[in-house]
């Protein structure tokens, strides 16, 4: 296979429609010198790292005019930016963060040879498939660095379960409805717990916790993949996780989206651990999923091991590219 050219093109600071690669490709460098970043960033790099463990030729954010014709292209940016300045032939596998629904961009095919938009699960691929035609969008897992998450026997579980707190609409609500009942629940079982908030912490700081704890109760509406959930599982930490089976995004309407089935675990078995849908669940099967946690019956590892490794993602990847460029 020729050298393949992925794109990772954000605006700018500051940007005022002049190009900007320079900048970006100074940003990649420190990005993947272990920066603090964003899920759709760590998707990127975890590509990068799949494809070196292949040893497979790849540059990042080569000017488009440099591109020689049939040399494949995946561009994994973040909004229309990621395209733009693009003229040249050669087909565009693109996806994950260039847009939050189609609406957004129902002429992307028209403006760009764009030949497969990416999402990481089936649920959030048939949001794109209604706009754009199911052989217009494909499914791409992105990799887990196992190495990296991988648990230590030598350290000593400090406390019972980890609370991953990424409730993102009606947070008042679900604040007194649910996680304060999971939390006197917690409390009147005697089970010890610390809590986290999505975008409030480093990623030492959720690993060194999940060292630690022989749990994780999993807060979100719904996720295309789950990072920090896949990231626990690759822990080897059982996960309980809320999945309420719908999309909430309020945006839903403004797109005629209005019922949109949908999960927080779209990456997820029994080795995992179990999942409820309201409180009335919680209370009626958590007796079941913490006595299955400390008898040792969940083998989550497992599952990240046989269907989400960075080889494994950048395999997946291999073969859209393949589908595309015959």
């Amino acid at each position: 296979m020729r050298t393949i050219h992925l794109y990772f093109r954000t605006p700018p600071l500051g940007y005022k429609f002049f190009p900007g690669d320079r900048y970006i490709i100074s940003a990649l460098r420190k990005l993947i010198r272990g920066k603090k970043v964003s899920g759709i960033e760590k998707v990127f790099i975890n590509l990068c790292k799949g494809l070196d463990q292949l040893k497979v030729d790849y540059d990042i954010n080569l000017p488009f005019k440099k591109i020689r014709p049939n040399e494949p292209v995946v561009a994994l940016g973040v909004g229309k930016y990621a395209l733009q300045g693009y003229d040249q032939h050669n087909p565009v596998i693109v996806g994950i963060g260039l847009i939050t629904h189609p609406a957004e961009w129902p002429d992307l095919f028209k403006e760009y040879p764009v030949a497969i938009y990416l999402q990481h699960s089936e649920w959030a691929k048939k949001i794109y498939a209604a706009y754009y035609g199911e052989e217009h969008c494909g499914i791409w897992p992105a990799g887990i660095d196992t190495q990296r998450w991988t648990p230590s026997p030598a350290v000593t579980k400090k406390f019972d379960v980890l609370i991953y707190n990424k409730i993102m609409w009606n947070k008042e609500e679900n604040s007194v409805h649910l996680r304060q009942p999971i939390i006197e629940k917690l409390n009147n079982m005697g089970i010890s717990y610390h809590e986290i908030t999505y975008g409030q912490y480093n990623e030492n700081e959720y690993y060194n916790l999940l060292q630690q704890c022989r749990a994780m109760i999993f807060l979100c509406e719904h996720e295309s993949q789950g990072f920090a959930c896949c990231e626990a599982l690759s822990m080897n930490v059982p996960v309980f996780a809320w999945d309420q089976a719908y999309w909430l995004d309020p945006n839903r309407f403004k797109w005629n989206d209005p019922v949109v089935p949908a999960t927080s675990i779209p990456f997820f078995d029994e080795r995992c651990g179990m999942s409820f849908k309201d409180i009335k669940q919680f209370n009626h099967q958590f007796d079941t999923f913490w006595n299955n946690t400390i008898n040792e019956k969940y083998h989550p590892r497992q599952y990240v091991l046989e269907n989400l490794t960075l080889k494994k993602s950048a395999e997946r990847m291999l073969e859209i590219i393949r589908s595309v460029y015959k």
